[in-house]
Order: C-alpha cells, then structure tokens, then sequence
C-alpha cells in the first residue's frame, strides 16, 4: 500500500493524538478542526489532507482506538487461553475500554449522536468483535450455547448496553467499573454459556483460531483509518 502524504513522518498520528487528546478534555461537539490543528502544531488545511471532515477525523480515532483495545484482548488470549471463557472475554472487555479514556469519550458522543452518521463509525468499530465468524467459531467449540435466538446480535447487545447504560442517571446509584464488569461476567456465563466449558486443549485450538480471525481483520482497518474511502461520504 502506498503510504498517503504525511503518514511517513507521523503527521497523521499527530493528528490523531491531538483530536483524541481534546475529546477526552472537551467532548466531541467543542472541538473543533483549529483546536486539533494548533494542539498537532499544523495548519488547519493539513488536516485536511488527511480527513476531509471532522466526522472522518474522528471515525479514525474510534478505528484507532478499537485496534489498540483487541490488540490488548489478544494479548491476554496469548498469554491465557481461558480468557476466551465468555464470561471472562467479556469481563476483560469491558474492563480495557474501562480503561480507555477515548473509548469512554467516543461511546458518549456516539449517545449524543445516534440518529447520525457518526453511529455508522461506532458500530463499524465494533465489527471486530461482532463477526459472525466469531460467534460461530465460539459455539462450534461449546464455548457458547446453540440455542440463544441471534447469537451475534443478542451478545453484542448485552455488551453495549453495559458499556452505554450509565444507571445512577436513573436511579440514584453508582455502580463501578469493576462491578459492572463482574455483572455483565454474571449474565454471560448464565445466559450465553454452555454448562460445561471445554477441557484445555479445546481451549487452546479456539483461542489460536480466534487470534486468527482478529488478526485478518486488523490489517484493513489500519488501512481504512490512515486512508479515509471516498465515497464514504455524508449525503
């Protein structure tokens, strides 16, 4: 692939580091594109060339974000097979985007902005680990139940509700990050996982089969995020 301007010298992720940077400080709707210009040390048409709008600027943050937070994911498959545990996968989960600040930021805009194109970008980062490859790959191996209507759908569901539903907006009650995690870890091993999880070696065939998948679809993102589709355009 051939490299676009700028990407060479790193001028693209100073881009990128400068609008995550003042979405964490200031929320998407206050940033603007002389904001993320003066903070990379730019001209404002620089960024330009690189992402034709704000939107794209920050669909490519998301995409950036997301690659980083399944590298984390994979990491700890390589290291522990048994994380690939349902309950467990999705606990982890829940605690690296816990821990990612533009993660948590780029989830509240995309609450702000759910009739526009921007949840296009949030849902498209989270076909990294809603591929229905994925899922059938985990139930092929008795890690997940045959018998739940819409596998994909119902799972990733239940993972982004955790991750948007803020509860003491409603209730009065504040709940942590590491309790939440240890509920949705609660639902998922009753609702979605088979009785009995497979021995070890079962365990270690799945998780290199899922490194593989993730690490197939890597690839094209990081393309996507540095080379913007034109014809991805608002209408």
């Amino acid at each position: 692939m051939r490299e676009r301007a700028g990407q060479a010298d790193g001028r693209a992720d100073r881009i990128l580091d400068a609008a995550a940077e003042l979405l964490v400080r200031h929320g998407y709707r206050k940033v603007t594109i002389d904001d993320i210009a003066q903070l990379a040390g730019i001209g404002k048409g620089t960024v330009y060339l690189h992402w034709r709008t704000k939107q794209q600027l920050f669909e490519a943050v998301l995409l950036r974000e997301s690659i980083a937070y399944v590298e984390e994911l994979l990491d700890g498959l390589r290291r522990d097979p048994a994380m690939l545990l349902p309950h467990r996968f999705v606990s982890e989960s829940f605690l690296i985007v816990g821990d990612k600040p533009v993660l948590r930021a780029l989830s509240e805009a995309y609450l702000e902005r759910r009739q526009s194109r921007f949840t296009d970008a949030f849902l498209h980062s989270q076909e990294l680990l809603a591929s229905e490859r994925f899922y059938g790959l985990m139930t092929r191996h008795g890690l997940l139940r045959d018998d739940v209507p819409n596998m994909a759908y119902t799972l990733s569901a239940t993972m982004t509700g955790f991750h948007l539903h803020e509860p003491e907006n409603l209730m009065g009650i504040e709940v942590g990050t590491r309790a939440k995690a240890e509920a949705l870890a609660h639902v998922v091993r009753y609702a979605f996982e088979t009785p009995e999880p497979p021995g070890p070696e079962e365990l270690a065939k799945a998780a290199s089969e899922v490194i593989a998948v993730f690490e197939a679809l890597i690839p094209s993102y990081r393309i996507w995020i540095y080379a913007y589709d034109r014809t991805h355009e608002p209408g």
